[in-house]
């Protein structure tokens, strides 16, 4: 295989994707393709070749990867985008490909904090109805709605990217905003809508903390859904640089 045919394909949606695609774009000879889902109607594109769309589970990754002569993968997807990065782990180890998962750091929690710690979106709508207050921030995404929708009694803020379809809380308003946001305009969010309950995944962007700090200085409570542990055997970082290291050391080199 010739130095200019090496090929890495990333599974992006991130901003460490991102970051690692533009750092990518300044190494001679490599071809970077990153891979979206397509749930963003409009998405922040990387400095490299796009596609966007699923595979058709882990097969259909073993046969892309395949097809497009993949000498290395890295899953550089949300936290909590767990089937894909399972599908990457049987994918690759089929394709004998190697894997790499870039994450983020999760969130720590700071002095002062109220967080409730619980391991699915199942488990924060059970926990919900047990917390004083009745006014919930919601800001697990659009697409966990449906987790929260027989809590008829609460009221929900959500906010997305992209409008939520049902099934959803039916007391709800949404907020149509991307990051990163502001402690101000998080402290002015929690003020204006009465907030009593925060609630969020452990996704670790930095973009999206200041409602964590906003949260502390109004003692209110936070609940703090799990992230899913990488999946068995695969090596992971928490930074694009490292990222660029080890691809030195497999398709790069």
């Amino acid at each position: 295989m010739s130095h200019a045919s090496r090929h890495v394909l990333i599974l992006g949606g991130t901003t460490e994707a991102r970051r690692l695609a533009a750092d990518l774009a300044a190494e001679p000879g490599l071809r970077v393709t990153t891979s979206l889902a397509g749930r963003v109607a409009a998405p922040r594109l990387p400095d490299s070749e796009v596609r966007i769309g699923g595979f058709g589970g882990p097969e259909g990754l073993a046969r892309w990867l395949r097809e497009h002569a993949v000498d290395a993968l890295i899953d550089a997807t949300h936290p909590f985008a767990g089937t894909i990065s399972h599908n990457a782990a049987e994918a690759a180890a089929t394709a004998h490909v190697p894997l790499l998962a870039l994450r983020r750091p999760g969130w720590v929690p700071a002095p002062g904090d109220d967080w409730h710690p619980v391991a699915s979106l199942d488990a924060a709508a059970a926990l919900l109805p047990t917390l004083p207050g009745t006014r919930i921030f919601l800001t697990t995404g659009r697409m966990g709605l449906a987790h929260f929708a027989h809590l008829t009694d609460l009221w929900f803020l959500v906010r997305s990217v992209d409008a939520p379809e049902p099934p959803h809380p039916p007391r709800m308003t949404t907020v149509l905003d991307r990051g990163p946001f502001t402690l101000e305009g998080e402290r002015d969010l929690l003020r204006k809508h009465r907030i009593d309950i925060l609630v969020t995944k452990d996704s670790g962007a930095a973009a999206t903390a200041p409602k964590l700090t906003a949260a502390r200085e109004a003692g209110i409570p936070v609940v703090v859904v799990s992230r899913p542990p990488t999946p068995e055997g695969v090596p992971e970082v928490a930074d694009p640089e490292d990222a660029v290291n080890w691809l030195r050391g497999h398709a790069m080199r």
